[in-house]
């Protein structure tokens, strides 16, 4: 948490990385102003609150009207978790569709960790961002595994088909199963919120939605877990496809 208009001006103008910042109503003054536009540049959320919530934020601080938090640990482009792949490696990629509970988002990094995923991709709104909760329930991952930032997962998602990778979105209501489809090629994977899952434009744009086989009367698993579950199905696939290929030389 980083408190008052000096500290945040310069914080922004270093670079550090932040998930958000809380600006009270009404503050309109230059050093403010300043301040919005600096984070509206470098793609930072900006919140409009009541004083007295700031306050919650920075209770022994004179905060003046703005508050930033910021990141565990920088974020990363696109771009570069793709240009950082080694040549011949099929790239795997985690894109997360409004995952809120940090402790999801965590278990979901150490899962991307232990199965050697090259990169995980969060929108910027409504989802949880990289916080200590997030770094702690990862048991550390959070600091390995790279972590992109983008505007929207739908236009994310249209960008990775045209680098040639194939997408496919977890959903319990798809009548295709995991186990069924060929996932051993460049993938990016989708995992939905906790609440409502895939978003109907994400839906819409995946190349194919899957789901896993459920035999009993809870129908939907807990978003890290059925994560880690597509995940390493992909990695079971990926090993095999080696396998096979070494095989026949």
């Amino acid at each position: 948490m980083i408190a008052g208009r000096n500290p945040v001006r310069e914080a922004l103008l270093a670079g550090r990385p932040i998930n958000k910042v809380m600006m009270a109503f009404g503050g309109e003054s230059g050093a403010l102003q300043e301040i919005f536009s600096l984070a509206r540049d470098k793609n930072i959320p900006v919140q409009r609150v009541e004083r007295r919530h700031l306050a919650k934020f920075a209770p022994e601080v004179a905060h003046q009207g703005v508050v930033a938090l910021a990141a565990a640990r920088a974020y990363v482009e696109l771009e570069d978790i793709l240009e950082s792949i080694p040549a011949g490696i099929d790239p795997f990629l985690l894109l997360l569709d409004e995952i809120n509970d940090p402790h999801n988002l965590g278990a979901i990094l150490r899962t991307a960790d232990a199965a050697g995923v090259h990169g995980v991709v969060i929108p910027r709104r409504r989802a949880a961002p990289l916080t200590p909760v997030v770094v702690k329930a990862s048991a550390g991952a959070a600091l390995y595994v790279p972590v992109a930032r983008v505007a929207n997962i739908v236009s994310t998602i249209e960008t990775l088909k045209k680098k040639g990778l194939w997408v496919a979105g977890a959903d319990a209501g798809a009548t295709g199963h995991v186990w069924d489809a060929d996932l051993s090629g460049s993938l990016a994977l989708v995992i939905g919120g906790e609440d409502k899952g895939l978003g109907r434009l994400v839906k819409e744009h995946c190349d194919i939605l899957l789901s896993l086989p459920m035999a009993g009367r809870v129908g939907t698993l807990n978003a890290s877990v059925a994560a880690a579950l597509f995940t390493f199905e992909v990695v079971w696939q990926r090993r095999k496809a080696l396998n096979e290929r070494l095989s026949r030389r």
